[in-house]
């Protein structure tokens, strides 16, 4: 009997997408029957890096629950690591930008070569101003996961970056992708422009690879994969209506978003590869309010995914490429 090649997919989403994608995760693999660490490939994006680098490293979803959810984790890798996501990130604001100017004018002039065929988030990471956060307590907890000169011990772990002076995206860990450590991948993906200072490899700047796609479900699909699962915190299938300005703006961002990664998943399906995807509901969104950054959120949306995920998963069996 043969077997099925299997892919997970992890976008990004801020503090509070990896929680909700904690609680999606648990539901798949409560529904399908496999580890999130059998998959063939775990890419992920911004949020979903870390999550890839960890489960990749050995972590189970259990024991990633476990900390989201402010329980000590005993055993795997992560025990008796503390990591404190205010700390790791700065907290839940920007810091003041380094400089006024651009982050990234060679970004500019690329982009405005190319209006048209370039994301229209590639264009406005341009021109944000360099950020002043780091990311190193991040890079410090991938190190303290991952055995020494390894990139990962799951052979199948990608990052998602984008280069910050030509805006093309770049999958760390495939074959053919610049050599780069696992935790400074990690660091360039989660490194959200005007926020975190972009991070350096090999001479090369890198930011976070959302300012090209918040999912990258299509770098997956010319991987033989049978079957791909996709956790997308920025993607929505069914919203709430909020009041607020600020709120009725995200979710009209979180449309184009999703749209966006229907058409990636049809590139994948067109493959040969079922696609399973899934995203925050009404429910998740309000418990994740305004602030992708706010920790103080972060066990209430988890224990929020962790009710919800199931009916999202079931939903996504007949999940459409298009509409």
């Amino acid at each position: 009997m043969s077997t099925v090649r299997r892919g997970l997919v992890l976008g990004g989403g801020g503090v509070l997408g990896g929680a909700w994608a904690v609680g999606a995760l648990a539901a798949m693999e409560k529904r399908y029957g496999f580890a999130a660490a059998d998959a063939e490939v775990v890419v992920g994006t911004s949020a979903g890096s870390l999550l890839a680098a960890l489960i990749g490293a050995g972590v189970t979803v259990d024991q990633l629950a476990a900390h989201y959810d402010g329980r000590p984790v005993t055993e795997g890798p992560l025990a008796g690591y503390e990591f404190d996501s205010a700390r790791a990130t700065g907290g839940s604001r920007p810091g003041l930008p380094r400089l006024a100017g651009p982050g990234s004018p060679r970004l500019i002039g690329s982009s405005l070569r190319r209006l048209g065929h370039v994301p229209t988030t590639t264009v406005l990471s341009a021109f944000m101003p360099t950020g002043t956060r780091t990311l190193e307590r991040v890079g410090h907890l991938v190190d303290a996961v991952t055995p020494m000169g390894e990139w990962s011990p799951h052979r199948g772990v990608w990052v998602v970056a984008m280069d910050y002076e030509d805006g093309k995206r770049v999958v760390f860990g495939r074959p053919g992708a610049p050599v780069a450590g696992l935790a400074s991948a990690v660091m360039a993906s989660c490194s959200i422009p005007g926020w975190f200072a972009p991070v350096t490899i090999n001479g090369r700047t890198y930011v976070d690879g959302g300012a090209v796609s918040a999912t990258s479900i299509d770098v997956v699909a010319h991987a033989g994969l049978d079957e791909v699962f996709v956790v997308a915190p920025m993607v929505s299938f069914a919203t709430d209506r909020p009041t607020a300005i600020s709120a009725r703006l995200e979710r009209r961002w979180r449309a184009e978003v999703t749209k966006a990664a229907r058409r990636e998943a049809a590139i994948v399906r067109s493959a040969g590869a079922t696609v399973r995807m899934v995203g925050p509901g009404p429910e998740d969104l309000a418990a994740i309010g305004a602030n992708l950054m706010d920790d103080t959120r972060q066990r209430h949306v988890l224990q929020t995914s962790l009710r919800t995920s199931a009916d999202a998963w079931g939903a996504s069996e007949d999940f459409p490429a298009t509409g």
